[in-house]
């Protein structure tokens, strides 16, 4: 039986963490490429030929599906991504990075890298495994190695 204070306690030193940090590495981010645009392009990128369907895309951001289709509406009139009919699913759409959408994310992704990195580094190689773990299990999700 896991200990009631115990469990309350690590979720609060978790949530102010994880709060503190994304405080930390909010400045990563511009009039230029914001970051509910950056995670929306860091599931576009990482897709095959830099395409997503747009329920995949949805499914990895912390907002409503109408909120990341204007979202999508906006950075495709942007010029950051292009947005079709999904051919295999008539009811979805497919996004896809846009030159320019992929040379901005690139360049922001960088400074972010540097910036995530530089703050984790109080954690050494094994304990920034176990914390991609816990948290993976958490979300009840395997985590990648």
């Amino acid at each position: 039986m896991t200990d009631r204070r115990l469990a309350i306690d690590a979720w609060e030193s978790l949530f102010r963490a994880q709060h503190e940090v994304f405080h930390e590495i909010s400045s990563d981010f511009d009039d230029e490429l914001g970051q509910a645009e950056y995670d929306v392009l860091l599931t576009v990128t990482r897709g095959p030929e830099m395409t997503a369907r747009l329920r995949d895309v949805t499914a990895n951001m912390l907002i409503s599906q109408p909120s990341v289709s204007r979202l999508v509406d906006r950075m495709v009139s942007r010029g950051l991504l292009t947005k079709c009919a999904d051919p295999d699913d008539r009811r979805g759409s497919l996004v896809t990075a846009t030159d320019a959408g992929a040379a901005v994310f690139r360049r922001v992704a960088s400074a972010h890298g540097k910036a995530i990195a530089e703050r984790m580094s109080p954690l050494d190689d094994a304990e920034l495994a176990q914390l991609r773990d816990l948290t993976a299990k958490l979300r009840r999700r395997p985590a990648s190695a």
